[in-house]
Parts: C-alpha cells; sequence; structure tokens
C-alpha cells in the first residue's frame, strides 16, 4: 500500500510541478529578453536622438550659408546684373545718321552713350543722374510721340534732331587713359541709380528739353520754337552759371562777311552802318534772350538770328566798330534743364530729383 502512495506521489510531481517549474523559468526569460530588446531600442533611440542634435546645429549652418549666399548673390544682381522691365521700351532702336544703319539696344545700354555724349563726366554725381532720368523721359516720350519719323528706327543718334549718342570704344578714347575706366563707371552708375525713373506732368512722360548753358535763365519754348508751349518748361533762374566756360562765347566778322550771311538768307537785305540804329533790339524774352532784333531793312527773331550766324544762343549783344562783335552768353536754346546748371545746384546739395523739379515746373519723378 506504502509503495502504491509513494509511486502516485511520484506521478504528480512529473506530471505538474517539474512543467510548472519550466514554465515559469522559460516566463522569465522571455520577460527578461523582452526588457533587454526594450532597453536596446532605447538606447538607439538616444543614440540617434543624440546624434541627430548633433546634425542640427551642422544643417542650420548650411541653411545659413546658403542664405547668405542667395543673399550675396542677390546683392550682386542688384548691382551689376538686374534689368527693368521698361514694357514696349525695354529694347530701342537707334538710327545712325551717319550710316543710315539702325541698330538694336537696351535702354539703359543705349542711355550710357547719352549721357556720356551729353554731359562731362567730371560733373557731379547728381547732376548725372538727373541727366540720366532727363535722357530715359526724352527717348519714352519720342518713341510715344514720334513713332514714325525716322522709319523703322525709335530715335536717331544726331543731336540736332534727338540726343547725342556714342559708342563706349570711341568715348573712352577720347577721355584720358588713366580716367577711362573711372569715368565710364560714373556713367554706368548715374543710369543704373535712377534705373527705371521718368519724369511725369499729369501722370503722362514730358518732353524733357535740355541744353548745356542757359546763360542764368532758362527759356519758354515758345520763344524758341513758337506753338502753345508746355506748362512745366517755364523759366527759372541758376547761379553760378557764368563759372562754366559754355556760359561766354564771342563772334566778330568784318562787315562784308556779315552782309553776306544775311544776303543769304534774304537776298533783298541792305543796311547802313552809319545810322545809328542800323541794328536794335526791339523786344527781349522772358529768360533775357532777344526776341525781335530790327537788322538792316528786316526784322528778325533772335533765334533766326542765331541761326544765320551760327551763334551759342540767342542771348546776345553786337558791337559795330571795324568789325561787327557778338558777344553771347550761354549755350543752346536755353529750354528746360540747364546742365552745368544742374552741376551748380549738386556742388550745393540739391539731389538729382531736386534738380530736376528746380527745372521743370509742377513734375513728379516716378519709376515707369
Amino acid at each position: 500500500m506504502k509503495k502504491i502512495v509513494f509511486y502516485v506521489l511520484i506521478l504528480v510531481i512529473l506530471t505538474f510541478i517539474i512543467p510548472a517549474f519550466f514554465t515559469r523559468v522559460s516566463a522569465q526569460g522571455k520577460l527578461v529578453y523582452g526588457q533587454q530588446i526594450e532597453k536596446d531600442l532605447d538606447l538607439q533611440e538616444q543614440l540617434a536622438n543624440q546624434n541627430q542634435e548633433q546634425e542640427i546645429p551642422d544643417n542650420q549652418n548650411q541653411e545659413q550659408e546658403m542664405l547668405d549666399n542667395q543673399n550675396q548673390d542677390k546683392t550682386l544682381l542688384n548691382i551689376d546684373l538686374t534689368s527693368y522691365d521698361y514694357k514696349n521700351y525695354n529694347t530701342i532702336k537707334l538710327l545712325h545718321a551717319k550710316t543710315n544703319t539702325i541698330e538694336e539696344i537696351p535702354l539703359d545700354e543705349y542711355l550710357y552713350g547719352v549721357v556720356s555724349a551729353e554731359m562731362p563726366a567730371d560733373f557731379e554725381l547728381e547732376a548725372l543722374k538727373a541727366q540720366a532720368i532727363v535722357a530715359r523721359t526724352y527717348t519714352i516720350y519720342k518713341i510715344m510721340q514720334n513713332q514714325s519719323k525716322h522709319g523703322d528706327a525709335h530715335i536717331c543718334d544726331d543731336s540736332s534732331c534727338c540726343q547725342a549718342w556714342i559708342t563706349k570704344q570711341d568715348r573712352l578714347e577720347k577721355w584720358d587713359e588713366d580716367k577711362r575706366e573711372e569715368n565710364w563707371n560714373k556713367i554706368v552708375l548715374a543710369v543704373n541709380e535712377t534705373k527705371g525713373k521718368i519724369i511725369t506732368y499729369e501722370g503722362k512722360p514730358i518732353n524733357a528739353f535740355f541744353h548745356s548753358n542757359s546763360g542764368g535763365a532758362t527759356e519758354a519754348p515758345v520763344n524758341v520754337w513758337g506753338g502753345s508751349g508746355y506748362p512745366y518748361l517755364q523759366t527759372v533762374e541758376t547761379s553760378g552759371e557764368e563759372g562754366y566756360e559754355q556760359y561766354s562765347s564771342e563772334l566778330e566778322l568784318s562787315k562784308d562777311e556779315f552782309i553776306s550771311k544775311m544776303k543769304a538768307k534774304y537776298s533783298d537785305f541792305v543796311i547802313d552802318f552809319g545810322e545809328e540804329n542800323c541794328i536794335q533790339i526791339l523786344e527781349y524774352t522772358t529768360g533775357g534772350r532777344i526776341k525781335t532784333i530790327k537788322i538792316g531793312n528786316h526784322n528778325l527773331s533772335g533765334v533766326e538770328v542765331r541761326t544765320i550766324f551760327s551763334l551759342k544762343s540767342a542771348n546776345f549783344t553786337i558791337e559795330i566798330d571795324e568789325k561787327i562783335k557778338f558777344k553771347v552768353k550761354g549755350y543752346g536754346h536755353g529750354v528746360g534743364l540747364s546742365q552745368t546748371g544742374s552741376d551748380c545746384l549738386a556742388k550745393q546739395g540739391y539731389g538729382c530729383e531736386e534738380i530736376i523739379k528746380h527745372f521743370y515746373t509742377g513734375v513728379e519723378v516716378v519709376d515707369f
């Protein structure tokens, strides 16, 4: 009986207790392994996070460097490479009067040639900038108003018709070698710093006349070309222009030369130099130029006399002695901006837009 009980106990142990023991150990082993995996994953995540945290400053530096480079590129573009959108006037067709050929050229590049031909490079930068704005306005106005004047071209390089213009190469050759780079860069700067700027009156581009030296006061266009004139082109005074070589000039002719030039215009011309009033000024313009003058048996305008005798201005006096002497003040027609007057104002601290508003009444300088 005792043996039977003993065998039963052994059977119970083998059947229930030993399997339970191994099951617990296996469960514990699985639990420990699971915890280790989680710990390893935590460690890998921490390491990854640490690596990521270490890389962030590098990415930021790269992004900052990229932004810096982009900003630097933008700065360079703004200085050298940007072009203004002039809509229908980005490229102009320039007629070369001497060769009767047409060249297509970007507007502001064309203006480099105009400003360098029209104004001395040693003038003040603000005067050159004013000239650039005036030349740009004049160009756009001419294209708008004279679409068929030059055939397929927009404008010509004849200063007696439109504006003077010169190639870069020809301009450089006319300057002293040690001044070429400095002068050209100054011209380019004047044009580029005023890129897109034009002058308007009541919202429209003006007919921006300009001349070399006003002789102290500009002229209303009605006294030069007749017509009704322009409200923004009035007589204004500018002091200081007498300090420029363009301010005064003289022409001396023999009496026979004088008569010959008059007869070339008026075949019936006669004059008695023995008469006290054989030459008499009858009327002056608001700008101080001769409006009407009696010469022998003809009354002429001051502008006509200027043309006949190739005078630099219609602001003149005539002296009669053994010879006939013209003493002339100013250079050019006198309408609009005076170039030497601009330089005077710039030396007094005027900015380019202030200079423009001095010579053109009631205008605005705007982006085209």
